[in-house]
């Protein structure tokens, strides 16, 4: 839900306002805080027990056929381009390990993939938020898991549109069948589902 008007646009003055403020609030509210367009986006729910179980199973599937050079990274910092207005903070990150050789953010344009598992407090982050900024941001792979209905999709083939960068290949999956993300494919059929 966004929580600050939606003027922000490319003003990078307002953005640092949004940034200064997420800086100062993200350690005393639970879940994530996160900058779009729109504003502040606040997934309000710290995930739970099934949302934290896929992160860690997708990591350990990636891990398992990921080159040496590259992880699957689940923590800190976030991916940002102040000249877009966005900070997204990913489940999940495909990235070589030198391009983490950074101090602050990640620059988005580095990422192979983006991965993400649907917040059961706040599905439309992921499923309309992020599938509009990823491609905005360069992030040439989004992958969404989605505990609540055992489906996900991978996009890519970033594209110009009207309204600006967008995926124009979907790739739709239930759980149980293999997921290619990139160059490496992975099973789901351990993956856990919302009660």
């Amino acid at each position: 839900m966004p929580i600050a008007p939606d003027q922000a646009g490319n003003d990078t003055l307002h953005y640092q306002l949004l940034r200064d403020v997420v800086g100062q609030i993200q350690d005393n509210v639970p879940g994530k805080l996160e900058i779009t367009k729109e504003g502040i986006v606040h997934d309000m729910m710290s995930p739970g027990g099934p949302h934290e179980l896929t992160v860690f199973r997708v990591r350990r599937e990636l891990d398992r056929v990921l080159p040496d050079d590259v992880v699957a990274h689940t923590g800190t910092p976030d991916v940002e381009d102040v000249g877009e207005s966005i900070m997204r903070h990913p489940d999940v990150m495909v990235i070589r390990e030198v391009d983490m050789e950074v101090q602050g953010s990640f620059d988005p344009r580095t990422l192979i993939a983006a991965i993400e598992v649907v917040s059961r407090s706040n599905p439309d982050n992921d499923w309309v938020s992020k599938m509009r900024d990823y491609p905005v941001l360069g992030i040439p792979i989004y992958a969404i898991f989605d505990p609540r209905t055992g489906e996900g999709a991978v996009l890519s083939g970033i594209h110009p549109t009207p309204s600006g960068p967008r995926y124009a290949v979907r790739k739709d999956f239930v759980y149980g069948e293999d997921v290619t993300i990139g160059d490496w494919t992975i099973p789901t059929k351990n993956l856990p589902r919302y009660a």
